[in-house]
Formats: structure tokens, sequence, C-alpha cells
């Protein structure tokens, strides 16, 4: 506590979810914690040079009664030594912030995972849910996917609630990676070959995303849980095209390019890019809603929230 307040140290402040985090935390209440890799610029601050198994969180850590973690490595799957890096941060690192925390005293963990812990695509099989048998793709799900082992284990032996939050592909205001080229694209007018997919796919707003991460800091549970959070609309990829294009005031150029010549041209570029365009990939809230929460706000709303910064 500070000043009367409860204190939440959140990694990765600085990031695309962390930006958006922090002032709804303090709106409910929380005083922030940052971590930075550079000398604080408020007082708050905590300077984390880099995440491993050797990081000193000690003051870092004083006085605080939860742990937001999203910092991880990412993007970076072929990197040399990537496997020992992605390893470094984002298994070892995070199983030690969360030693650390539960040696002093800290009552909440929550960690950032991705539904690619689950698996790719859905097709031919029902949304992925909390009870699945993992199956994760890539270094970064494979990653994510240890960690989540190593946290499970420990809150065992810990009496600190430990929550597991995977989300699908979160889009908001400041976004970059695959929204931002779809977004650029539509507003361009850049005619996009995907008229004639049929496909299911879950999304999550920041604001959805983060409203849950606030509602689980309000709760007082001991443990180890996994949630699975989206929207509550799940959308094929041209209905989320058609939408996208809607909210930026432009109007979407889908080509209805026959499945039989698009599908060969995807997988050309990797099994990553294939799914995230052509696959299902379909989540059962249910679980997170059955805690009471539901998304703050629907797909159109998160997506005209998301591309104010274009329109302006």
């Amino acid at each position: 506590m500070k000043d009367g307040r409860p204190v939440v140290l959140v990694t990765g402040a600085g990031g695309f979810i962390g930006r958006h985090l922090e002032p709804v935390l303090q709106s409910r209440g929380w005083t922030v914690r940052r971590t930075v890799r550079t000398e604080g610029t408020g007082p708050n601050d905590a300077r984390i040079e880099s995440i491993g198994p050797e990081t000193d969180w000690r003051e870092a850590l004083e006085g605080v009664d939860a742990v937001v973690h999203l910092a991880a490595r990412v993007h970076h799957p072929n990197e040399e030594h990537a496997l020992d890096l992605y390893r470094s941060v984002n298994v070892e690192g995070t199983l030690h912030l969360a030693r650390s925390a539960a040696s002093m005293g800290v009552r909440q963990f929550i960690f950032l995972s991705s539904i690619h812990v689950n698996g790719r695509s859905t097709e031919g099989r029902g949304p992925f849910s909390e009870a699945d048998v993992l199956t994760p793709r890539g270094i970064y799900g494979i990653s994510k996917a240890a960690a989540e082992a190593g946290l499970k284990a420990m809150a065992l032996d810990q009496g600190m609630q430990i929550t597991v939050v995977r989300p699908p592909l979160v889009y908001g205001a400041g976004a970059k990676g695959n929204f931002d080229l779809l977004a650029r694209a539509v507003m361009r007018g850049i005619p996009l070959p995907f008229g004639s997919i049929r496909n299911r796919r879950a999304f999550v707003s920041v604001e959805n995303l983060n409203s849950f991460i606030v509602d689980r800091l309000a709760r007082a549970d001991r443990g180890f849980d996994v949630f699975l959070v989206a929207d509550a609309e799940q959308v094929s990829t041209p209905e989320f095209i058609r939408r996208l294009a809607t909210a930026v005031g432009a109007t979407s150029r889908l080509l209805p390019v026959p499945m039989s010549i698009l599908r060969p041209i995807l997988r050309l570029s990797g099994p990553e890019a294939y799914n995230s365009i052509v696959g299902s990939l379909e989540l059962n809230i249910s679980k997170a809603a059955a805690t009471g929460w539901q998304p703050l706000m629907s797909l159109d709303e998160g997506l005209r929230r998301a591309t104010r910064p274009y329109n302006a």
C-alpha cells in the first residue's frame, strides 16, 4: 500500500497493452509502479534493465500488492540463439519474478499468456477452452506454455493468487503488427483477396482485455486459474475487414478470389500467416463470463476506438 492505495507492479507498462492498462488501474484506485529499462520518468517507476532468471526484483516489489506481468520476448523467433533467449525471458524470467513476488508477500500475480498455447487453429474442432490438452505452436507459444506449467506448479506451494490470461489477437489504438497493416490497407482502398474466406476468428479489444485484468485484481481468490478472454462476437476474416472499414469511414474492397487459388499462395508465407487469415480460431469464454465479467464493449465499438488515431 502507498498513501492508502494498493500498489500494482506492471511489467511491460510502456508497451501497447500496458499504456492502455495504466490509466484504467489508476482510475480504479491503484498506484501503478512501472518497470522501465532506463532511469524512470515518474516517482513510482522501477528500473529493470532486463528480465531473466537473475533479475533483482527486491526494490521493484517493495510494498507491492499485485503484479501484472505483460513483458515478454516476441516477434524475433529467427534470431540467433532464439530458443535460449525466449526461455530465459518468457519462462525462467517469469518464474523468477513470481517466486520473488511470493517471497515478498505479493498477494496476486497476473500473467499474460497467449491463445497460441492452445494451438494455431480450431479448424475441424470446437472452440478452444481452458480444459484443452495444450498443443502450443511456435517458439513463442511453447515458451508461454512452459511458463504456465511452472506457475501452476508454484501455486501449489505459495499463498499467492496466480491468474493466467490467454487472449487472441489484441487490437486497439496504437496497435502494431497485423492490425496496423490491415487498417492502413483498408484506409488506402487496397483490394484484398479475402472475399471468399469462410472462417470464424476471435479478437479482443485492449479495453475488453484490460477490463478483465482489472476485474481479477478486485478478487481475493487463491490458487491458480486460467481464463480465455475475447470479444463476445467472433467473426470471419472478411467480416472483420468490413467492420474495420466502417470504423475508419472507408469502403472495404474484398475480392472473391477462389480458395483453390488463395490457399497455396498464403501457404507460401508460412503456417502463421496462413492460419491468421484463412484458419478459424474460436474461443469459448464462458468460464470468464461465469466470474461475472462481461466484455466492456462490442466489436464495433472496439474498432471505432482502435481507429481514432487513423481518423484523426
